[in-house]
């Protein structure tokens, strides 16, 4: 994880001089938070920037197995998902939470509504390849190739 720093001083309006001082923070500064800061394994060239609000219907099983050309960044606006990606274990997002993947060769198993009584509504931000689709499905014969790959199914 990269940190980001965001800077200690206020400026009252653009161009003046600097208001804040670094024992009272500045007003701005209550007003944002951090939800999650992930340096990308990588970015393809030339993307382009899609943002995406998701809502599934209760108990919505979501998008079958698939992929995306880049990486993925998602915030939880209401509901539950349950998430998975390869090599990693499934785990429920509560809303509040954010999430992100890699993309490229990773395989996503897993975006489904946890909440057989309540709408899923989330927000994705993409950096897709352009030219090429958001996603792509995972055929039956590469997950079975890929078995060994997917962490251990709750029993």
């Amino acid at each position: 994880m990269r940190s980001v720093t965001m800077p200690d001083d206020d400026t009252s309006e653009p161009g003046q001089g600097l208001s804040g001082s670094a024992a009272e923070p500045a007003p701005w500064q209550s007003c944002i938070t951090t939800l999650l800061e992930q340096e990308p394994p990588f970015i393809p060239d030339r993307a382009q920037a899609m943002t995406l609000l998701v809502q599934y219907p209760p108990g919505h099983p979501g998008i079958p197995p698939h992929r995306h050309t880049g990486p993925a960044f998602g915030y939880v606006i209401e509901g539950e998902m349950l998430f998975e990606l390869e090599g990693e274990p499934e785990r429920v997002v509560r809303a509040g939470e954010s999430f992100w993947e890699p993309g490229g060769d990773v395989i996503h198993y897993q975006d489904g509504n946890n909440q057989a009584d309540q709408w899923l509504r989330f927000v994705v931000v993409m950096l897709c390849e352009q030219g090429r689709p958001m996603l792509t499905f995972v055929d039956d014969g590469e997950l079975a190739a890929r078995r060994d790959r997917r962490a251990p199914r709750p029993t």
